[in-house]
């Protein structure tokens, strides 16, 4: 079973699953944090994203260089079959509160 994370935006409160980098996911929408555990059980947002479809491969992402180079070791989930408006606005309030160094 995943470890279970709460991330705090600016105006919501997500649960999400921490996984390892390079976890294959079913074809479900959600919302994804690539993110690096700095001391042991605290993260470090590295590139705060969503999709339609987390089965497709995060290899060929157009941030991966970046979110390599930052150090990213895991990959939290949160599954969001809601519709793409909210994805969006999840994305939109966790950024704006942490502002990943890979979302400039």
């Amino acid at each position: 079973m995943a470890q279970a994370q709460t991330w705090t935006g600016k105006s919501g409160v997500y649960q999400y699953e921490v996984h390892p980098v390079g976890q294959e996911f079913p074809a479900v929408a959600g919302n994804y944090i690539f993110a690096k555990e700095t001391p042991p059980g605290w993260w470090s947002p590295i590139y705060i994203g969503r999709t339609a479809n987390l089965s497709e491969r995060f290899d060929g992402h157009h941030k991966m260089p970046c979110i390599r180079a930052n150090g990213a070791t895991h990959i939290h989930i949160h599954w969001n079959n809601g519709d793409a408006q909210m994805r969006l606005d999840e994305e939109a309030d966790l950024i704006a509160k942490h502002n990943p160094p890979c979302n400039g």
